[in-house]
């Protein structure tokens, strides 16, 4: 047995250099080449020699040799797939790479649960355009939602305070007469801004929120979105929907306002209070998630299914 032991070394080691592949056909290729070699090899040194008597014990001797052969193959297998598993990317039993948890810099679609806010889009968040449809829906939710009827109300006790319509006087009575006006002055800004223009130009109304760099840089942005917008295609223009929008509205009031009121400045100064009060809801609207994340810690966030 003894002498035989360097010629099984011997044919190993050639099958481990001629077959070095590790798929499961090379394997069983190698398996197969090394038993043929384990069988005739012996048998054949066996012939050569002058006692033939002594052949079956050289054959019987190779199968003890085979198996050391055979272990060692399969540890090698063993350790092949072992390092194989090794290689493979931690990314394929890892979950993906979020590892900031980014809710509390999402837009909600109300400010403190109260002011609308069912336009503005989160910083970096991706939409398709608006259908005409989504542009009626969206003028729709901010003139007759609940959450409506709050800058109606703030307008209405401005403008009773500063008695800018004489004719309404003042008291309850007065104070429904201006809160009824400044209903139908923001149903008709929020139609002509939101749905009549963008539908005609071709604009985004929506707000995108920038959501990066400094104070003064957001606060800038914000402002120029009363003056510039996003066409459907995303390209930046001139916003006709806010400007000439609320233009169309303020000329428009003048049909429900007493005729004393009906006059160029009282129409350019309604025009420029709806342009200021959109400009400045903008910027609370850029900041509205920082204000919701480091202030009410995430309180007024929507639930899940939003979106």
């Amino acid at each position: 047995m003894e002498k035989y032991f360097p010629f099984f070394q011997e044919r190993f080691f050639m099958l481990s250099v001629i077959t070095p592949g590790r798929s499961m056909s090379g394997r069983i290729f190698r398996l197969v080449l090394l038993a043929g070699i384990s069988i005739s090899g012996p048998v054949s040194l066996a012939a050569q020699q002058t006692d033939l008597d002594h052949a079956p014990s050289a054959v019987l001797d190779a199968a003890p040799a085979a198996t050391p052969a055979s272990e060692v193959d399969a540890q090698a297998t063993t350790a092949s797939v072992q390092s194989s598993g090794a290689n493979t990317p931690a990314t394929q039993n890892q979950p993906p790479q979020n590892a900031a948890d980014n809710s509390g810099d999402k837009q909600t679609k109300r400010i403190l649960g109260i002011v609308p806010n069912f336009r503005a889009v989160s910083a970096d968040e991706k939409l398709p355009p608006e259908s005409v449809k989504e542009k009626f829906i969206d003028a729709t939710q901010d003139s007759f939602d609940y959450s409506s009827i709050f800058f109606p109300l703030v307008i209405a006790g401005y403008n009773q305070a500063r008695n800018s319509t004489p004719e309404f006087h003042q008291g309850a009575a007065g104070f429904a007469r201006y809160f009824w006006h400044s209903a139908v002055d923001q149903t008709s800004e929020n139609y002509m801004v939101e749905f009549i223009f963008p539908t005609v130009t071709h604009e985004d109304a929506r707000y995108y929120t920038l959501g990066h760099g400094g104070f003064l840089k957001r606060t800038g942005y914000a402002l120029s979105r009363a003056v510039i917008t996003r066409t459907d295609s995303g390209k930046e223009v001139f916003n006709f929907s806010e400007v000439v929008g609320a233009g169309a509205a303020a000329g428009l009031s003048n049909l429900y306002y007493p005729p004393a009121s009906r006059t160029l400045g009282n129409t350019g100064s309604q025009w420029g209070l709806d342009v200021g009060i959109d400009a400045g809801v903008f910027v609370f609207r850029e900041f509205w998630p920082d204000i919701n994340r480091h202030v009410f810690h995430n309180k007024y966030n929507d639930t899940p299914a939003k979106q």
